[in-house]
């Protein structure tokens, strides 16, 4: 017989949990008809949590391909709601900014976030919530930390 991972691992949960989040937060884009999709909201959203900062790392965060995000990226470039810039560091890499008319499309997907998270998170007493958020920031720190390019001039 062959052994059965456990469905309660904490893999497993934070798995499950981001493509429900993933998921849900699709469903309400569409329902509200923005005309972006998902992904690109999405896209929206990383880029204005990142700042000006490069396509790769938004690609990174995102956990995508970079030719992923770069047809994404070519589709709010078309709405005009981000620019792409060479990097004045590396010629060969783009910094992504957000324009001033992705403010009203931002503010929309940050409502409609927002108004997710409250319908999520209302079962939760506030203490709770906030030794879940430390939990998962703590977890999110050790991973981080567990990176080889986060050991440099580590002795390890």
């Amino acid at each position: 017989m062959l052994t059965k991972p456990d469905p309660d691992a904490l893999g497993f949960l934070l798995t499950d949990v981001s493509r429900l989040l993933r998921a849900e937060l699709e469903r309400r884009i569409v329902a509200v008809g923005i005309d972006l999709t998902p992904a690109e909201a999405r896209t929206l959203l990383h880029a204005a949590h990142a700042g000006a900062t490069r396509q790769s790392l938004i690609a990174e965060r995102m956990g995508v391909e970079a030719m992923t995000l770069s047809s994404y990226l070519d589709r709010l470039e078309a709405r005009a709601l981000i620019r792409r810039e060479p990097d004045p560091n590396d010629r060969r890499a783009k910094i992504v900014q957000l324009t001033e008319d992705a403010e009203p499309v931002l503010a929309e997907i940050m409502r409609i976030t927002s108004e997710m998270r409250n319908d999520i998170t209302e079962q939760f007493p506030a203490p709770e919530l906030q030794i879940f958020r430390q939990g998962l920031k703590r977890l999110q720190r050790t991973l981080t930390d567990m990176r080889p390019e986060c050991r440099k001039g580590n002795s390890a």
